[in-house]
Formats: structure tokens, sequence, C-alpha cells
């Protein structure tokens, strides 16, 4: 069975989709991931087959500095870029299905992978990584904020976010007419699987976020999709050094969310007194700060004292995964949920917004995450139970039940 994987989104939404393909792989599957070009090399060393979906998500998402304000005419760019952006995903998208699949796993930002799947007769299962669903358990992620609106308010605005326009809406529409099927809205189609109890897989582990009462049978918890270990990944020998030469770091890194200055983020940690891990640039840093480029999470976080992030769903798992600490500093969409979440775990302190940022702040977050022993504690108890939980099985199973025709 030939299992289409598609991920348009950034590297943190590539990277669990590969791991969960090594392993689906292990069990007698072919996986084939399409995602952007930049990921190539992190698909292939999973074991996976690539398929491009033209574009670069992270150039076009980056935030400005903390406390710059997009201005209008940007906003607007921004939109164009991004429709244009999902218009290529969804024509890249059409052409590896054709190459050949037997199923389709769709991420969040991919339903024209449902239009395809219905134009070529195969089944289509989403594959996400964050809760999605209308529910009155939380928030909508597109509000930005994990404010709790009460369990009617999250339900209604929730649904009425669910049926809003999105970036995809021009080219599930566009393909829908090219590939001859009736004319039916994305969020139409939204509903009517939603109806119809549609399985769509959840990449959370039920630890961090309990399954909800309201949610339809079809919708299933499965845990955390951990990245696919690199064998033969060695780590920089100058990082080796400088984690030997003293007591554990801090991590700061904010993915693809935020291009923030080293020396903003070298402020902050010299006035908590800690060294610093600092990913996007390379090289020593003075004598309490290293730059790194790409680290895998699970070496790298267990032998920091605090991670620092922002709060992306596959970032957030790594930290909770190696219980540490955590600080995290949300930047959009699903961020502030999860960093509600760790708070609420008791793993991290109260998170600081991305908005109100400054080094004095990010400080403060770090001195009280490294001097508060119940945040490691509860960040050490996390862990134990993230690693009784297998997300790959639900996964399989869903599959298996594709293979059967149920």
């Amino acid at each position: 069975m030939r299992v289409l994987m598609v991920a348009p989104g950034t590297r943190g939404d590539v990277v669990p989709m590969a791991g969960l393909g090594h392993r689906l792989q292990g069990v007698g599957y072919e996986v084939a991931i399409a995602a952007n070009p930049a990921y190539a090399p992190l698909v292939v060393e999973s074991g996976c087959e690539f398929t491009p979906l033209p574009g670069n998500l992270a150039e076009l998402i980056k935030h400005p500095a903390p406390g710059a304000k997009a201005s209008a005419g940007n906003v607007v760019s921004f939109w164009k870029k991004l429709g244009e952006y999902m218009d290529n995903a969804a024509t890249g998208t059409l052409a590896a299905a054709e190459a050949g699949a037997d199923v389709i796993l769709a991420n969040s930002v991919a339903p024209y992978a449902y239009d395809v799947a219905e134009a070529l007769g195969i089944p289509a299962i989403g594959a996400h990584l964050q809760p999605t669903e209308p529910s009155a358990a939380y928030p909508p992620v597109l509000m930005n904020s994990a404010r709790s609106l009460g369990p009617v308010g999250n339900r209604i605005i929730g649904e009425r976010a669910s049926a809003g326009p999105a970036p995809y809406d021009g080219p599930s529409a566009r393909l829908r007419r090219e590939l001859g099927l009736r004319k039916e809205s994305r969020a139409a189609g939204e509903r009517r699987r939603r109806k119809a109890h549609a399985t769509v897989l959840y990449g959370i582990s039920p630890s961090v976020l309990p399954r909800p009462d309201d949610w339809h049978p079809g919708l299933v918890m499965a845990g955390y999709w951990w990245p696919a270990e690199n064998p033969g990944w060695q780590p920089a020998a100058d990082l080796v050094d400088f984690l030997a030469d003293g007591p554990p770091p801090v991590f700061v890194g904010f993915g693809s969310s935020a291009d923030i200055d080293p020396g903003f983020i070298l402020d902050a940690t010299r006035r908590a007194g800690t060294r610093a891990v600092v990913q996007g640039v390379e090289g020593y840093l003075g004598d309490d700060a290293i730059g790194v480029g790409s680290v895998p999470h699970e070496w790298l976080f267990p032998r920091m004292s605090v991670v620092v992030h922002h709060a992306g769903a596959g970032t957030t798992a790594a930290g909770l995964r190696a219980g540490v600490p955590t600080v995290a500093v949300p930047v959009y969409t699903d961020q502030p949920l999860w960093a509600s979440k760790v708070a609420s775990l008791g793993a991290g302190p109260e998170p600081v917004p991305y908005k109100k940022l400054t080094p004095e702040r990010l400080g403060e977050a770090i001195r009280e995450a490294n001097s508060t022993p119940s945040y490691a504690r509860r960040a050490k108890s996390v862990a134990t139970a993230l690693a009784t939980e297998d997300g790959t099985a639900p996964v399989i199973e869903a599959l298996r039940r594709r293979e059967l025709g149920r």
C-alpha cells in the first residue's frame, strides 16, 4: 500500500510526518512525502520518497522583530502570496498523487488533497498536528489566542472560523472545476466529512490535550509522531566542547516563526545569568553562548536546563519529551494554545507573548524557569507519560481499515 503524505507547511509540519513515514515503512508501507524542496534531505534521510511542492512557506511567514507592526500593504501582499503558494501546492499535490498513491494523509493546511483523492477515487485521511475541529474544549487556533471563550463561545466561534474564508479556498475550487468534480466549497466539504464522521488522525498527545468529549467518533487523538532518528548524525565538536565546559545551558530558538537578532537573545540570557545555545546562527557567541544550525531536538534538549521556543506543535512536544522546563514565546495560530498547555501542566512559567517580548521579560522568564524546582519535576512527569504512548499504532489501524474497505 502506497501512502502519500501531503505536508505543505514548514519544517515543524514535515518532521513529524517524516518520522511517522519512517515507522510506517518499517511495517511494510511504501511512503512518499510531498513538501517544499527545502525539506527534501529531511524526507530522504527518513527513508521516505520525496516529491516536491513548489515554494518555501518558511520564508513567507516569518514575523518582524518583537514590537514591530506589519503595514496594511504588507498584510494584503502576504495574503496574496499565501494564496499563490497554496495554489501551487494544490497543483503539486495532484501531480504527486497521479504519480501513484493508494491513500493520502493530508495535514490541516492541505484540504485540497481531499479533492484530489475524490477525483482519483482513492481515500484521504486527515493527519493534523493542531486541534482544528470546533470544540467547547478550546478556542479556535486561528484566533491566535489561547483565551477561552467558554464552552459555548469556543464551539460557536470555532464553527464560524472553520466556515470562514481561507487561502486554500481558491485552489480547492479550481481543482474541483478542472477535475470535473461537482461544485462544493472547501467549508462545505469539511462539513460533509464531519457529518459522516470521517477519520482525522491527530498527532497530539492526550497527556497534553485530553480528547474532548464533543469530538465525533472519527476523530482520533493518536499521540505524537516523533522524528526519525538519523544514526549517522554526529554533533559538532565545538558544541560538544561547549556543553562539557559548564552547567547545562538554555536553548533559545524560534524555528520558522520569527527572526530575532542574536544580540537580543544574549541580552536576555545574560540577564538570567545562564549559558545559552542559540539556534539560527553558528559558532561561538562569547564564552557563555554558542550558535547552532539544525540539531536534532531529541539529542539536544535533554542536555539543556530550559528550552525557550515559539511553542510550535513539534517543538513543544520535543521539549516535553526531554523532561526539561519550557519558556514559551508564542507567535501565531496554534502556538498560544500549546504555550498555555505547557503552563497548565506546570512544566514552565506563563508564556511571554511574542508581541510583548523584551530582553528583560525573557530574561526574567528564563530565571524563573531555572530557579523553580516544580517546573522540572512536572516536566519530568509529563516526559514519563509521553514515553508510554505510541502515536503510530492508531495510524496503522486506520490504514488497515482502508485496506479492508471499512
